[in-house]
């Protein structure tokens, strides 16, 4: 699809940051926790991301909505599947690109992983000190509720980067 199919607007992410130190200890009730599921890292990332962009892709499966538990797409809750919908997203909703480190801003997201590449874990930066290195990102989280926490107090093998670049609208 191309983008003049669309109105591009941009990613709020003052908004997103609100919402993350907002919820970062504690869980929306409109939201399903899924901390005794596998984690709730990705769940409370979505939501931060829906704090910024306001609008969700109804895409069945492809998409990226939550209406219920069980009415939501494994790109909401699922760290491999987020990234997927982020960076191949070509309909509404947000849409970003992976990046190095230092081209992260507050609002962007890090995904963590192990040793065998597997991505586990979703963060959101919501602070960039100085030049960008692992221990002055600070980052937002659920599953291991953190908010301002250095990236740099993680084990992990690898991390990849999620630039949000913007938001389509019909």
């Amino acid at each position: 699809m191309e983008d003049s199919m669309f109105n591009l607007k941009p990613y709020n992410r003052k908004n997103a940051l609100r919402y993350a130190h907002a919820w970062s200890y504690f869980r929306n009730p409109n939201y399903m926790d899924f901390s005794l599921l596998g984690g709730d890292c990705t769940n409370f990332i979505s939501q931060c991301l829906y704090a910024g962009c306001e609008i969700m892709n109804p895409t069945p499966v492809y998409g990226w909505y939550y209406w219920s538990p069980s009415q939501r797409t494994a790109s909401w809750t699922g760290v491999k599947f987020l990234h997927k919908f982020l960076t191949q997203n070509e309909g509404i909703g947000p849409f970003g690109k992976e990046v190095t480190i230092d081209e992260v801003l507050p609002g962007d997201i890090i995904q963590l992983a192990n040793a065998e590449n597997t991505f586990y874990h979703s963060l959101l930066i919501v602070a960039v000190l100085g030049s960008p290195s692992p221990s002055n990102l600070l980052i937002a989280t659920h599953t291991l509720d953190s908010d301002y926490r250095p990236l740099a107090t993680y084990d992990y093998f690898f991390a990849r980067f999620i630039h949000i670049e913007g938001i389509r609208t019909p």
